[in-house]
């Protein structure tokens, strides 16, 4: 799904499996509706880009009782020649900052966050409040 800007154009910086990886990291235990919702486009397309990203190693799934939940391997690199040795892991930090300071829970090495219970770390260029 694309959204004009006030120039009239309608493309958007980021392509489907970026807004999921994003939503991702921001949500590890967001569900297909949640993610489709989040990255504007359908629950079918988010079925198949949650596929194609776990086929590519960028998360794994893991079943919790009747939910899923997902971990985002912050190592994979990029595929695109131009980014080529760069990983998504810090790209990630970024765009899925809570902008609280707050570790954002998918990017957690798989450990599952107990509420209200993440590290605080510091955020490259981010001035200190």
């Amino acid at each position: 799904m694309s959204f004009p800007d006030e120039r009239g154009g309608s493309w958007t910086l980021l392509t489907g499996h970026g807004h999921v990886l994003v939503e991702i990291a921001r949500n590890p235990q967001a569900r297909i509706r949640d993610i489709a919702a989040a990255a504007g486009i359908t629950e079918r397309t988010a079925q198949a880009i949650v596929a194609d990203l776990e086929e590519a190693g960028y998360i794994t799934r893991t079943r919790i009782g009747r939910r899923t939940r997902y971990s985002v391997n912050p190592d994979s690199s990029f595929r695109h020649p131009a980014q080529e040795g760069l990983q998504v892991g810090p790209f990630l930090a970024v765009l899925a900052a809570t902008g609280d300071g707050i570790t954002t829970p998918g990017l957690n090495d798989g450990e599952i966050p107990k509420r209200g219970r993440y590290r605080r770390r510091r955020v490259p260029g981010r001035l200190s409040e």
